[in-house]
C-alpha cells in the first residue's frame, strides 16, 4: 500500500488537500490505462466525514458496487442509499392476530397466508425481524421478508459497533419473550429492544409479521402506529434493478478490485494524539487530517486482469517489465550479436529492454514466451536479417511490420509514443 496523509488547519483546507490527492490518483490510474469507477464508500473504522474508493471492474474482484448507467451514480454496496418514502396508513385496518401453525420461515408463512386469504401474498409483504448481538447488546433489525440482512453493510452503517453476530439458540433460551421464528416488532419497547429498520420499512407501511408467540403472526402491523423505529439504516441486501437514489432508474451490480481509497478523517486521530499547531494568531489548533492510499499490488493485479488475451499479458508500457522485448533467433552468431547491439542502442535512447538471447530454446518457444510476458513491443532478429531488416510486433494489436535494422530504434520509439 502506498499511503499519504494531509494535515490542515481548517475543514476547507482538508477538502482542498483531498481534492488534490483525488486528482493525482485519477491521473495515475489514467496513465496506467486502468478502467475504474470512483464510488462513494463508508469510512467504517477509519472514521471521518466521507470517503471514496477507486474500483477496477473485475469478475473475480472481492468488492461489490452499484452503478447507475443512466446518471453515473456509483457506490460501494455498503454506501448505497435507499430513499425513505412515507406511506399513507389511514385506510389500514387494526392489527389482527392470525393462527399460522408451523410457519417459522418466510416461505412457509406465505404459503399459509395464501391458503387462508385466497392468494396474493409474497415474501415482500412480510416483515423479517433479525435479532443480533451488537457489542453485547440485543438489537432487532427489520427488513422486508423477501430480502436478507447484509451483515457487512449493517455493520458499516452502525457507527461505533465493533462486534456483531446473529442470535443463537442459547440467546433465545435467555430471552423467552423472543420466540424464534415468530418475532414481531410490536411490544419491543416493553423489553427495551431497539429497532433498526431498512428504509424500505417506510413510516406508515403495513406488514405481516410475527406475533411474539409460537404458531401465530399478525397482519396490518403498521410502522409508526404499532411499533417505533429507533433508526433507519441501510442494511438489506442490494440487488440489480434496485432504484438509483439519484435519478430513480435501476442500478446494475458489478464486482471490482479496490485499487485506491481516500478519506476525510477530520480531527479524530489528531485529537487522540494531541496533534496541534499554532495558527496565524499564535493560538493552538488541532489539525484536521486526510488519509489516501493506493493498493500497489492490487493495481498490478487489476491491470493484469484488464490487459490480457488468450495467449498472455498485454502490459501498458508504464508498468511493463520492459518497453521492448528483443528476440534473437538463428543457428549462427550473427542474429545474437545484432540483437545485443540493438538492445544497447535501445537502452541508449532511453528505452527499457528485455533481451531473449537463449540459444537452447526454439524460436517458437521464444515467441510464445514473449507473448506470454506481454511487453508492448516485440522485435524479432531472425530471418529478415538477410534483407537487413527486423520484424516488429505490437503485442496488444498483433500488428506486424518489417523495418530496416538502421531504423528499428526510431520505429519502436514511435510506436511507444
Amino acid at each position: 500500500m502506498k499511503d499519504s496523509y494531509s494535515f490542515d488547519l481548517t475543514d476547507e483546507g482538508l477538502i482542498d488537500s483531498y481534492n488534490k490527492h483525488r486528482a493525482a490518483y485519477v491521473k495515475t490510474f489514467d496513465r496506467l490505462g486502468l478502467k475504474y469507477n470512483i464510488v462513494s464508500a463508508v469510512s467504517g473504522a477509519m472514521g471521518g466525514s466521507g470517503s471514496e474508493e477507486f474500483l477496477a471492474p473485475c469478475e473475480t474482484g472481492e468488492d461489490t458496487y452499484v452503478l447507475c448507467e443512466k446518471c453515473g451514480y456509483a457506490a460501494n454496496v455498503e454506501a448505497m442509499k435507499t430513499v425513505v418514502v412515507p406511506v399513507d396508513s389511514k385506510d389500514i385496518g387494526a392489527l389482527e392476530e392470525i393462527d399460522t401453525p408451523n410457519t417459522p420461515t418466510i416461505d412457509s408463512l406465505v404459503e399459509v397466508l395464501n391458503a387462508k386469504f385466497g392468494g396474493g401474498f409474497t415474501g415482500a409483504d412480510t416483515l423479517k425481524n433479525v435479532l443480533l448481538i451488537a457489542d453485547g447488546k440485543t438489537i432487532c433489525v427489520l427488513v422486508p421478508g423477501d430480502r436478507e440482512v447484509d451483515l457487512k453493510r449493517l455493520q458499516a452503517n452502525l457507527p461505533g459497533v465493533q462486534e456483531l453476530r446473529l442470535f443463537e439458540d442459547e440467546d433465545f433460551a435467555k430471552n423467552p419473550h423472543l420466540v424464534k421464528g415468530y418475532v414481531g416488532p410490536q411490544g419491543a419497547s416493553k423489553h427495551s429492544l431497539p429497532l433498526y429498520a431498512d428504509p424500505r420499512i417506510a413510516p406508515g407501511s403495513s406488514w405481516v409479521t410475527g406475533a411474539n408467540k409460537k404458531n401465530a403472526h399478525a397482519r396490518n402491523v403498521v410502522n409508526g402506529r404499532d411499533f417505533k423505529v429507533e433508526s433507519y439504516i441501510d442494511c438489506a441486501e442490494v440487488r440489480a434493478g434496485d432504484t438509483c437514489p439519484k435519478c430513480a432508474n435501476p442500478v446494475i451490480i458489478d464486482r471490482a478490485i479496490e485499487i485506491g481509497h481516500i478519506f476525510q478523517l477530520g480531527r479524530k486521530y489528531a485529537q487522540a494524539l494531541d496533534l496541534t499547531v499554532l495558527d496565524s494568531d499564535g493560538k493552538s489548533q488541532v489539525v484536521t487530517m486526510g488519509s489516501y492510499g493506493i493498493g500497489v499490488s492490487r493495481a498490478v493485479a487489476a491491470i493484469a486482469e484488464q490487459s490480457h488475451d488468450e495467449i498472455g499479458l498485454c502490459w501498458p508500457q508504464e508498468i511493463a517489465p520492459a518497453q521492448v522485448h528483443i528476440v534473437a533467433t538463428g543457428k549462427d552468431d550473427t542474429p545474437f550479436d545484432v540483437a545485443e547491439k540493438l538492445a544497447l542502442q535501445c537502452e541508449s535512447s532511453g528505452l527499457r529492454v528485455m533481451l531473449d538471447d537463449r540459444r537452447d530454446a526454439s524460436p517458437g518457444v521464444k515467441f510464445k514466451d514473449a507473448e506470454l510476458i506481454g511487453n508492448p513491443i516485440i522485435v524479432i532478429v531472425g530471418k529478415a536479417l538477410a534483407d537487413g531488416k527486423v520484424e516488429v510486433r505490437v503485442r496488444k494489436t498483433g500488428e506486424r511490420s518489417e523495418v530496416l535494422l538502421a531504423d528499428a530504434v526510431g520505429a519502436v520509439s514511435k510506436l511507444l509514443v
